[in-house]
């Protein structure tokens, strides 16, 4: 098949149907948040409950969409991403439904594991159906309108918090998953990569999972009976995971790939810095409502300033990359970014939005639009031609996993448990703690692109 035009009834249908679905997963990202202090009043949950409603997603999420993507490859991009979508829908349907904190945390789990299988497809099936000419303006068009769902993820999902209930935040994901079918279904054509190995690395994604889940769970447990058993178990897993996946043939996670330099940094970098905004988001949503006492609408809308800076600078940050390396953007945007954090400290009891937040979160957008684009193409320019799409995955998962070990241990290290999301005081005092940690993160995360990252990026197959 020679791939599909660009202006066609086929085009049109392919990014419609690859941003919904890549919007269902923003959606939640950016709601979820903000939903957190609503669903622990109403299910009388734990702060260390309210950690597992936003990890649980998190780590089936970031332990097996390198499996996603491969399943792709094999079975076909289309089915699989449709597998996803549906399973994403089932499980928010769990989640909307759920009685308990506990069975809302094992829906969440379930839910990241639909995002595994649908997240990879929706970029894969642009790649694969489109000419190779006409991709570059579907992978615009793709990427555009994916930020417009991100920037309308708080709008929407506050005002069903504040006016219907916490549950629609995931209901109104089954009818956006019934058209993202409909659509796959009736234009995305079935493509598959005839290179890809018949074998699947099983084995490395339990281990991966299972490493990452008994880590999570010993930082979010800090001092619980279970910490030593679950930090036992996370250490051997992720042991055993490096020694499976060196004697594995087709491996999930070629571990060749870390003895370069440039792209071991890279990632090293992008854990820090994807842990800080993630616990950042955490902290400071938390803040607004319980001591600046926002309703829910209030604090989704406040954090607009960074989805606004990425949806209208990243890609200018991209350029700059290209005309003068990776080195100043991916050290710089660290630092300024660790500003914009300084400035949010200012957030309290008598917040002022447009002199508290908004300064803040506009230096720290700034700072995330000048990084994240030659952060992806110094991975990528690492990566030898045959593995690229496998270097973003790891990419991918490393700031996935950031997030995800950031809001686990960062509450515990600031003197939170328990109920203490609702009591102003001592939130307050745990909030400036959190902030100041999370600006650290970010400088080193710029001391080391500084000291390691290449001046300019070698040229492809060199």
């Amino acid at each position: 098949m020679s791939g599909v035009a660009w202006g066609t009834p086929a085009a049109r249908g392919i990014v419609a149907a690859a941003t919904l679905g890549s919007g269902l997963t923003l959606l939640d990202g950016t709601v979820v948040n903000v939903a957190l202090r609503t669903m622990g009043t109403d299910l009388d949950a734990s702060l260390e409950q309210l950690q597992w409603i936003t990890n649980g997603y998190f780590l089936s999420l970031a332990s097996l969409i390198l499996l996603g993507g491969s399943l792709g490859d094999r079975l076909g991009r289309r089915r699989v991403f449709v597998v996803g979508t549906v399973w994403f829908a089932l499980a928010s349907l769990a989640c909307g439904l759920a009685p308990t904190a506990e069975v809302l945390i094992a829906a969440r789990v379930l839910q990241g594991v639909g995002g595994a299988l649908l997240t990879p497809g929706s970029l894969a099936m642009i790649q694969g159906a489109f000419r190779a000419e006409d991709r570059s303006r579907a992978i615009g068009a793709w990427s555009g309108l994916g930020g417009i769902a991100a920037a309308l993820g708080p709008l929407v999902g506050g005002l069903l918090i504040d006016h219907a209930s916490w549950r629609w935040i995931f209901l109104i994901n089954l009818p956006l998953a019934a058209l993202t079918v409909w659509l796959a279904q009736r234009w995305v054509p079935e493509t598959r990569d005839p290179r890809a190995p018949g074998r699947f690395d099983v084995p490395g994604a339990v281990l991966a999972s299972l490493a990452l889940a008994g880590t999570t769970w010993a930082l979010t447990d800090a001092g619980g009976a279970a910490t030593w058993w679950a930090a036992a178990v996370g250490l051997a897993a992720a042991v055993a995971f490096v020694l499976v996946e060196r004697r594995t043939r087709r491996p999930m996670v070629p571990l060749e790939l870390f003895a370069d330099r440039t792209f071991s940094a890279a990632n090293a970098m992008t854990l820090l810095v994807y842990a800080a905004l993630g616990a950042i988001l955490f902290f400071l949503v938390l803040q607004l409502q319980t001591v600046g006492g926002y309703g829910a609408l209030g604090a989704g809308l406040s954090t607009l300033p960074i989805t606004v800076c990425m949806l209208f600078l990243a890609a200018r940050g991209g350029a700059l990359g290209e005309r003068i390396g990776p080195r100043i953007p991916m050290t710089f945007g660290p630092v300024v970014m660790a500003a914009g954090t300084l400035g949010l400290l200012a957030v309290g009891p008598d917040v002022v939005w447009w002199r508290d937040v908004a300064p803040g979160l506009t230096v720290f957008g700034l700072g995330l639009a000048l990084m994240v684009a030659p952060l992806t193409a110094t991975v990528l320019a690492a990566a030898p031609d045959e593995v690229t799409g496998t270097a973003s995955g790891i990419n991918n998962a490393v700031a996935r996993a950031g997030s995800l070990l950031a809001v686990a241990a960062l509450p515990m290290a600031v003197g939170l448990a328990g109920d203490d999301y609702r009591d102003p005081a001592r939130f307050d005092t745990a909030y400036g703690s959190a902030l100041t940690a999370c600006a650290v993160l970010l400088v080193l995360g710029g001391v080391i692109s500084w000291l390691t990252i290449p001046a300019r990026l070698r040229a492809p197959d060199a």
